[in-house]
């Protein structure tokens, strides 16, 4: 099978991108794939030129706006496009920007080339956490409140209450989120999350972390992410190996277990999601899941949750990333509806 592996990209998540393009290369070629590599800032990347556009790991911090800036106009997506018309899948190790909320997915769709994960129309819903808030309530599942701020409407936080989370409406990997305890800290908060566009007002949910992913129609192991109750899960916390514990099954009831599982499987319809994707939750004192979001592209960097998530049910890294490929490839056939 020849893949195009596209990766980078001029998101904040650019380096979180290339961990993950890094193992999914080593993954496919270790199983006799012939893969090609393309960052959609810069384009095809020559064999030579790997060892320095690689790297499993991720920094402390996301890349600057200043960087990412310099990166923009670089190549235009056509020419991405172009690049990967002559394989057989293309892989999305993209994260964030437009390589997640649906823009490279409606130009691949029109190539017809097949592409990995959700089409343009689920990843914009997902990407979008005031419209996916919305379609999760009309679907019943609980969700913390929420508002988009508005500077015409000062009593927003105060109707939320604190804490509360601020965060910016379309982004990942919690860049730009912060946890927000008293009116003193709001401003700061609301003028970071700024920086990346449209910002969410969020309940906080004080509770324990878990998640859920989910494969071709099923849903994976309930994992959970050790953290205090009272705290909200960092960037740094989420791509540093051993900055938190990460606990694959969960150790909860097998009730609340199915629950989350049977909830991600709802939220995955109800963003009209394909092939895989993952589920956060909180899980409140009194017992009760409160959906976070739906990421339609999850990380697949070694401390990644979607990857463990599988291996707690028998399927190996390996494994996984040839099943995402083949999933595409049934859809594009027609074979997945």
């Amino acid at each position: 099978m020849r893949v195009g592996v596209l990766f980078g990209g001029d998101s904040e998540e650019r380096d979180v991108s290339i961990a993950s393009a890094t193992q999914v290369v080593h993954a496919l070629r270790s199983r006799g794939h012939d893969v090609l590599l393309v960052d959609t800032a810069r384009g095809a990347v020559s064999a030579a030129s790997e060892p320095v556009a690689l790297t499993a790991t991720v920094p402390d911090m996301p890349p600057s706006r200043d960087s990412l800036d310099q990166l923009q106009a670089t190549i235009s997506k056509v020419t991405v496009a172009s690049a990967v018309l002559g394989t057989d899948v293309v892989f999305l190790a993209l994260h964030g920007g437009s390589g997640e909320n649906g823009q490279f997915q409606a130009l691949l769709e029109l190539t017809g080339v097949p592409f990995t994960g959700s089409g343009s129309l689920g990843s914009g819903l997902a990407m979008d956490k005031d419209i996916s808030k919305r379609l999760f309530t009309a679907a019943g599942i609980a969700t913390p409140a929420w508002a988009i701020w508005d500077s015409k409407h000062r009593d927003q936080a105060q109707a939320i209450g604190y804490p509360l989370i601020v965060k910016p409406n379309s982004q990942g990997s919690t860049i730009g989120l912060s946890l927000v305890r008293s009116p003193v800290e709001l401003a700061a908060a609301l003028e970071m999350a700024s920086r990346y566009g449209e910002v969410l007002l969020e309940q906080f949910i004080a509770g324990r972390e878990l998640t859920v992913g989910v494969l071709d129609g099923i849903a994976l192991a309930v994992g959970e992410v050790m953290l205090d109750p009272d705290s909200a899960f960092t960037y740094q916390q989420k791509y540093q190996a051993g900055a938190v514990q990460e606990v694959f099954p969960a150790q909860v009831s097998d009730e609340i277990a199915a629950e989350a599982q049977r909830l991600s499987l709802v939220a995955h319809a109800s963003l009209k999601l394909d092939g895989y994707s993952r589920s956060d939750f909180r899980l409140d004192s009194q017992g009760t899941l409160w959906l976070i979001e739906v990421n339609t592209l999850p990380g697949l960097t070694a401390t990644s949750l979607l990857p463990q998530s599988a291996a707690a049910i028998g399927i190996d890294y390996g494994t996984l990333i040839e099943r995402i490929c083949g999933l595409a490839i049934e859809k594009a056939a027609g074979r997945v509806p």
